[in-house]
């Protein structure tokens, strides 16, 4: 198959959307089919409109939406008109079989617009954006609000990546019941987790130099750092020679600092800031247990790589989790709003070495059931039957092959 994925964000940027892709076209590169990835432009790196990475064709476009005020919509107009030409232009080179949008933003909204004007079959994959996006754009833009409502519509096949997140589009955005199909998220078996391949800077190397609980992502209001903050406070006596590290940027970041001192706990708390694929590794390889604190999660990319380095998870029973965490066995799921119930989990595991390790070793063997693989082939059995017309769209179905309480 030739297939053309168009994630919201991509690689040099880091994140659960530019990981999945990436395995995505890898191993479905490795299976014989064409892969492109047609992204835009990154926030972290140059400004190019075509590149390499690893082995696959990047291409770069504008993806830019109309703001409400009408003075934007004639340059809109323009710049719209631009992408989508080059798009076209792209899908002549290119002759995709599919277009499948990984994570609906303005990407999606292009997307679909090639799809209805060159017939290509469209796929496209929620990610949970619907609600965790940073700036709630799902709930204050009408226009992503039809744009994604158009899209669906127009799609061969919906995928999510938890029931939690196909949930959301069947009550809010035209979905219909029993359409969509969870491919759970996965992570790549291959990553180093010993750091033998790569150097660690410095000043992370003096951080994760010593005993800690970890937490990983963007620093925004969801992922609930602040609770973790409050239930990490709550238990540091007890613990006087454990740090909390969190890994991660964002615009939370001066109130996390500002929280951590108010606390009296400053000492304790070290920010890492933003993280590279490999330094995740190694900071989840190093960590005594890994927290993921978040008020909601739409799946958790994160619990699957404190997995892969053999660490025990805390994560939120809000959202996807529940669908793959076993709670008790692989990891404990808490709801992070009650602290006093996420501070006694910690001291729990900080305290019982062989709840640790049992709950880490069982981690650590489920992981193998979310290698990359795995969802290169779920993808490809939704791929082959969003090409053939006469099956149309795909009905209710759980291609998952992993186990779990979901």
């Amino acid at each position: 198959m030739r297939v053309a994925l168009l994630p919201s964000q991509y690689l040099p940027s880091v994140g659960g959307v530019e990981e999945c892709t990436r395995n995505l076209a890898i191993n479905l590169a490795s299976r014989g089919d064409e892969v492109e990835i047609w992204a835009p432009f990154s926030i972290d790196g140059p400004v190019v409109s075509a590149e390499t990475i690893d082995g696959i064709q990047v291409r770069r476009f504008p993806y830019t939406l109309p703001r409400a005020h009408p003075s934007s919509l004639r340059p809109f107009v323009l710049e719209g008109y631009s992408t989508v030409r080059s798009m076209l232009r792209a899908t002549r080179e290119f002759r995709p079989d599919l277009l499948n949008v990984q994570c609906f933003g303005p990407n999606g909204a292009y997307a679909t617009a090639v799809s209805i004007l060159t017939k290509v079959p469209l796929v496209i994959s929620l990610q949970g954006e619907t609600v965790m996006d940073d700036s709630d754009i799902y709930s204050i833009s009408a226009t992503m609000r039809l744009a994604l409502r158009i899209g669906i519509r127009r799609a061969r096949a919906i995928t999510g990546c938890s029931g939690f997140t196909l949930r959301d589009a069947e009550a809010r955005f035209g979905l219909r019941e029993g359409r969509g199909i969870v491919i759970f998220n996965d992570a790549d078996p291959t990553l180093d987790t010993d750091g033998s391949n790569f150097s660690v800077r410095p000043d992370l190397k003096s951080v994760l130099d010593r005993k800690y609980v970890l937490a990983v992502g963007r620093v925004v209001e969801k992922k609930g750092f602040d609770l973790l903050l409050d239930s990490f406070c709550q238990i540091s006596a007890d613990h006087p020679d454990t740090d909390l590290v969190i890994g991660g940027d964002g615009p939370k970041l001066e109130e996390l600092r500002n929280r951590a001192a108010d606390l009296a706990i400053a000492e304790r708390v070290h920010f890492a800031g933003r993280l590279s694929r490999e330094e995740v590794a190694i900071a989840m390889a190093g960590a005594y247990l890994f927290v993921m604190p978040s008020r909601l999660e739409p799946f958790g990319i994160v619990v699957l790589e404190a997995w892969r380095a053999g660490t025990a998870v805390i994560a939120t029973s809000i959202g996807g989790p529940p669908e793959f965490v076993s709670d008790g066995e692989d990891g404990l799921l808490i709801d992070p709003h009650d602290t006093k119930v996420l501070a006694g989990t910690l001291d729990a595991l900080l305290s019982d070495a062989a709840l640790r390790d049992k709950i880490a070793s069982r981690g650590l063997e489920r992981f193998s059931d979310f290698a990359s693989p795995r969802l290169a082939n779920e993808f490809r059995e939704v791929y082959a039957t969003a090409r053939t017309p006469a099956k149309g769209r795909l009905g209710k179905k759980h291609l998952n092959t992993a186990s779990g309480d979901g």
